[in-house]
């Protein structure tokens, strides 16, 4: 496989840094630039982030001394460094708009981890396992912004990461409606125990803009490309409610769901275990052998549910059972940094550099 030059736009925020420690050792991927807000614009990425590194892993030596970039000057400077660019920032949704716009047509390819061009028609949400064929779009996008190489992929908000991958395998009998409530942790929102410690011992019960993300982006993930568009899917129906917990990391949803067609508990189980996508057919570097794992304990899924499971990228599913007002109900977990942010940024450019997109 081809080797790539990629840069971290937002290098020093919490993403950023996960994005730097994937990349360290990547088989496909090199790091060759960084870039942040003026405020760390000059400084080496060691400088830049001082004690506010929030890995477990030390800062890779080999990014410790990189001179940061302007992410908003620097557009051209950068686009000459790399093939492409990871993005997460912290700025304004107009703002990211206007950033990663800018990139792409600097014919520098974007791989967003950022919201503010999810719902943009043209732009491919993408969970690799199961809308791998969005990328199609991408296309008729380079023709709106009058690019060769440039454009923007994203991915989809880091809750989802652990639901929809379980409904996928069932959608073909029909789902009309489901019911997910998302206990979400603190780094979602950046934060450590640290950094929040008023998260401590406390349950927060509104996210605001996640319950919205929870029911519109499936749509756009379970839709299809058409006359260079990507058109929502109609159904299901989705309602979300969203809680930030005292968790570290992973984001746990409990999820109902009903069907115009109901399934047997066991096929339901045998097709979480052997579904496979995109990803997997592919053998791409990132993906999990196994893309959803179902723990078959009864009463306390919670102790077999495993948020770092396959490095962080495969889904856990647990409790599985019959409800009376939906069909079924189950809970499942993701690792929101690792699957649900970095980590299925960098699987969606592992695809899209398979499938000659990023050449």
């Amino acid at each position: 496989m081809k080797q790539y030059r990629v840069g971290i736009i937002g290098a020093t925020g919490m993403v950023g840094q996960r994005f730097a420690t994937l990349l360290e050792k990547h088989p496909w991927f090199t790091v060759t630039a960084l870039a942040a807000s003026s405020r760390s614009a000059g400084k080496t990425y060691k400088e830049a982030v001082g004690d506010h590194w929030l890995m477990a892993t030390p800062m890779p030596k080999s990014m410790e001394n990189m001179v940061i970039l302007n992410a908003e000057e620097d557009v051209e400077k950068v686009a000459s460094l790399v093939d492409f660019v990871f993005c997460a920032v912290n700025m304004k949704k107009e703002e990211i708009k206007a950033l990663e716009e800018a990139y792409a047509k600097a014919e520098c390819p974007v791989m967003s981890n950022n919201s503010a061009h999810r719902m943009t028609p043209d732009v491919p949400m993408i969970i690799p396992e199961i809308n791998a064929d969005h990328i199609a779009v991408i296309d008729a996008q380079r023709k709106r912004l009058g690019t060769k190489r440039g454009f923007i992929a994203v991915k989809s908000n880091c809750s989802l990461q652990s639901y929809v991958p379980a409904i996928h395998p069932l959608m073909d009998r029909n789902v009309t409606k489901v019911l997910a409530c998302t206990y979400q942790a603190i780094s979602g929102a950046g934060k450590t125990f640290q950094t929040w410690p008023e998260s401590v011992d406390n349950v927060i019960p509104f996210i605001g803009g996640e319950e919205g993300k929870s029911e519109n982006e499936p749509l756009k993930i379970w839709g299809h490309v058409e006359n260079g568009v990507i058109v929502n899917a109609s159904s299901p129906c989705i309602t979300s409610q969203c809680l930030r917990v005292p968790v570290s990391d992973g984001h746990t949803a409990a999820v109902f769901v009903s069907f115009d067609k109901k399934l047997e508990m066991e096929e339901i189980i045998s097709r979480w275990e052997n579904y496979k996508g995109v990803p997997q057919e592919l053998q791409l570097p990132s993906a999990p052998k196994q893309f959803l794992h179902y723990f078959r304990e009864e009463d306390r899924p919670q102790s077999k549910l495993d948020r770092n499971l396959e490095n962080g990228m495969a889904v856990s599913i647990g409790r599985l059972r019959p409800d009376t007002q939906y069909d079924i109900k189950f809970v499942c977990l993701s690792h929101n940094t690792l699957r649900g942010a970095a980590g299925g940024a960098v699987l969606m450019a592992e695809l899209l550099c398979a499938k000659g997109y990023l050449d």
